[in-house]
C-alpha cells in the first residue's frame, strides 16, 4: 500500500525558496502519478503540480508555472517539489497524493490530472508560510 508522507515545509520570506519531499514509505509508487495540491485557510483545496507514473509528464496550474518544478526520483520512492520565488499567496498545507496509472487509460492530460478525484493515499500535509 501507497503511504505517502511530505516534508521540507516551514515559514520563509517572499523570494525564497523550498523544496518539499513526498515519499512513499511502502516503496511501490513506481505505478502511480503523484499530485501535489495545496489549501490556504479558509479555501478550497487547489491544484498545484503533478508528476506521471514514469516522470515522462509535468503539469502546473498557471500561478506557479517557471517558479516551481516537480520531479521523482523511483529508486528512492520520492518526489519533489522545488518552489522558487515564493509569494504569500502560495501559502498554505501542502498535500500529496497517489494517483494510479490505470487512471491514464481514461483520462490523460492536464484537466485529469488537475482533478483531486482519482487521489488516493493522500499524505498528513507540510505547511508552508510565506510572510511579506
Amino acid at each position: 500500500q501507497v503511504q505517502l508522507v511530505e516534508s521540507g515545509g516551514g515559514l520563509v520570506q517572499a523570494g525564497d525558496s523550498l523544496r518539499l519531499s513526498c515519499a512513499d514509505s511502502g516503496r511501490i509508487f513506481g505505478n502511480y502519478a503523484i499530485g501535489w495540491f495545496r489549501q490556504a485557510p479558509g479555501k478550497e483545496r487547489e491544484f498545484v503540480a503533478a508528476i506521471s507514473w514514469s516522470g515522462g509528464s509535468t503539469y502546473y496550474t498557471d500561478s506557479v508555472k517557471g517558479r516551481f518544478t516537480i520531479s521523482r526520483d523511483k529508486a528512492k520512492g520520492t518526489v519533489w517539489l522545488q518552489m522558487n520565488s515564493l509569494k504569500p499567496e502560495d501559502t498554505g498545507v501542502y498535500y500529496c497524493a497517489a494517483r494510479p496509472r490505470h487512471e491514464d487509460y481514461y483520462c490523460s492530460g492536464y484537466e485529469c490530472y488537475e482533478s483531486s478525484l482519482p487521489y488516493q493515499n493522500w499524505g498528513q500535509g507540510t505547511q508552508v508560510t510565506v510572510s511579506l
